[in-house]
C-alpha cells in the first residue's frame, strides 16, 4: 500500500506546490495595484498573504477552494442543513441523477448498436462509421439545440440533460463492445461450430462473458463522459440547481473560489462514479473466474 501511496502523494503535493506558486503569480497584479492606490509598498511576505486572501482572486488558492468545499458541504451537513440549496451536496445530487439517467440510457444504446455491429455487416458498414462521426461534433454546439428541440415538444427537466449525457456516453460503451465482442479467437469460434451452437448460444456462453473486461473499462470512460455532458447540459437551460449551474452562477458573478469548488466536488463525485464501476468490475469479474 505504501508504494502505492508515495507516488500518488508526491504527485498531489506536487500539484499544490505549483498551484499555490500560480496564485501568486497571477493574483499579484491586482495586489500590486491595490498597494499603489493605497500608497504602500508590498514585500513579498505581504505580496503573498495578498495574493493568497483575495475575495475574487483570478486563481484561489488551495486552503480557499478547500474552505469553500467545506463550507458548502461538511458544516452544512453539521448545522442540518446538507440538501439546502447553497449546499454542494445538493448540487451534486441534481448532476448525478442527470448522469446516472443518461449513462444507464447510453449504456443501452451501445451495448444494442455493438450487437447489431457485430452480427449485422450492413451495420458494420453503415453505423460504425456514423458513430464514429457523432463524437466529431462538439457537444457545446449540440447541447442548446437538444434543449431547445425538446422544450418545444413539451419534454424538459431531467430528460434533457439526460439525452446530452447519453450521446456522450454511448460511443466508448459501443466501440469496447464492438472490440470485446469480436474477441474470441477463431478456434473457440469453430468449437462453438463443432458443438452446433446458435448464434444466441455463442453470443450468451463465449462473446458475451469475452467481453465483459472490454466492457468495464468502456463503462469508467462512458460514466467520466456522461457526467460532463450533465454538466454542460444544465449549462443553456439556465438551471438553478446542479453543478453546471453553479458553475454559470459563479461566471456571472466573478466567484472564482465558487467555480473552483464546483470543479473540485465534479472531479470528486467522477472519481467515486468510476471507482464504484471499478469495484463492481473486481467482484464480477473475480466471480466469472478471470484474473
Amino acid at each position: 500500500m505504501m508504494r502505492n501511496a508515495v507516488p500518488i502523494l508526491t504527485v498531489v503535493c506536487t500539484l499544490l506546490v505549483i498551484w499555490y506558486a500560480a496564485a501568486v503569480w497571477l493574483n499579484a497584479p491586482w495586489a500590486y495595484n491595490k498597494a499603489e492606490r493605497a500608497g504602500i509598498e508590498l514585500n513579498f511576505t505581504d505580496l503573498v498573504s495578498d495574493t493568497w486572501s483575495q475575495d475574487k482572486p483570478k486563481l484561489p488558492a488551495p486552503h480557499q477552494v478547500g474552505a469553500e468545499i467545506w463550507k458548502t458541504t461538511g458544516d452544512m451537513v453539521l448545522n442540518g442543513r446538507g440538501f439546502s440549496k447553497r449546499s454542494l451536496i445538493y448540487h451534486s445530487w441534481v448532476t448525478f441523477s442527470a448522469t446516472a439517467l443518461g449513462f444507464v440510457l447510453g449504456t443501452g444504446l451501445g451495448i444494442a448498436l455493438a450487437i447489431g455491429i457485430v452480427y449485422n455487416r450492413t451495420m458494420d458498414m453503415s453505423v460504425m462509421p456514423w458513430v464514429i462521426a457523432s463524437q466529431t461534433i462538439p457537444i457545446l454546439a449540440i447541447a442548446p439545440m437538444i434543449i431547445v428541440v425538446l422544450n418545444a415538444v413539451g419534454i424538459s427537466g431531467l430528460l434533457p440533460k439526460a439525452m446530452i449525457s447519453m450521446y456522450l456516453s454511448f460511443f466508448p460503451v459501443v466501440v469496447g463492445m464492438v472490440k470485446g465482442l469480436r474477441s474470441p479467437a477463431p478456434m473457440q469460434l469453430d468449437q462453438m461450430r463443432t458443438w452446433s451452437a446458435t448464434p444466441a448460444q455463442t453470443f450468451w456462453r463465449l462473446r458475451l462473458p469475452s467481453s465483459m473486461p472490454y466492457l468495464f473499462a468502456s463503462l469508467k470512460i462512458g460514466m467520466a463522459a456522461s457526467l460532463v455532458g450533465a454538466i454542460v447540459g444544465e449549462l443553456p437551460t439556465g438551471a438553478v440547481a446542479g453543478l453546471g449551474a453553479r458553475l454559470l452562477a459563479g461566471s456571472y458573478y466573478g466567484q472564482t473560489i465558487q467555480i473552483w469548488s464546483a470543479l473540485i466536488m465534479a472531479a470528486t463525485l467522477a472519481a467515486i462514479l468510476v471507482g464504484l464501476i471499478g469495484v463492481l468490475q473486481r467482484i464480477i469479474l473475480k466471480r466469472m473466474g478471470m484474473a
